[in-house]
């Protein structure tokens, strides 16, 4: 991660406003050419710009600026806050609206007429309705399946076509491992 100043022109501000610090210290704290400091100090550059504190910030520390300006030769250290950054995604449960929830059995319907390939607990896994469910709509046993009307899930938003595209391919992977399952098999019987 670059640990670089947050709104240099801003953080400069406020060092010529509230410090005496060398306008080369500054400049080389914020990253920003002498002339510009010089500029800020002058009113001509920044005008306008709300000056930003970086100690409040967490970049810089009172003591900090205290040995800075009495040693013109000693460069500001910015204060490097190790802060952990996990990249690991935690699958959350999307919350479905009221109004969504029936859209579910709709949209089992559809991945079971159009994706037949999947098993009915990779379509309760999709749409987030129950296995016994999916198969009581496969089987139309499903106490309201006279009034379904398949429904696409991913233009209704349930889930992404990501999603379906990882589900279809998982599925592919099973019939082809079930396949040669059943061909080693018949040749081991042979």
């Amino acid at each position: 991660m670059n640990n670089g100043l947050l709104m240099p022109i801003a953080t400069a501000v406020w060092l010529v406003e509230n410090t005496t610090l060398t306008f080369k210290q500054i400049a080389n704290f914020c990253n920003l050419h002498e002339v510009e400091i010089q500029g800020i100090a002058d009113g001509e550059v920044a005008k306008g710009i709300k000056p930003y504190n970086p100690i409040i910030a967490g970049q810089l520390t009172k003591d900090e600026i205290d040995l800075s300006s009495k040693d013109e030769s000693r460069p500001l250290q910015i204060k490097i806050n190790d802060i952990a950054i996990t990249e690991k995604n935690v699958k959350t449960k999307k919350y479905i609206p009221l109004s969504k929830r029936q859209d579910k059995p709709d949209s089992a319907l559809w991945l079971i007429r159009n994706h037949s390939l999947l098993k009915d607990s990779q379509i309760a896994k999709l749409v987030g309705i129950t296995k016994n469910s999916v198969t009581s709509i496969r089987n139309k046993s499903y106490w309201n399946f006279n009034n379904l009307n398949p429904k696409d899930p991913v233009s209704i938003n349930l889930f992404t076509q990501k999603d379906l595209v990882l589900a279809i391919e998982k599925a592919e992977r099973r019939i082809k491992r079930e396949k040669r399952d059943k061909e080693k098999a018949k040749s081991v019987s042979q």
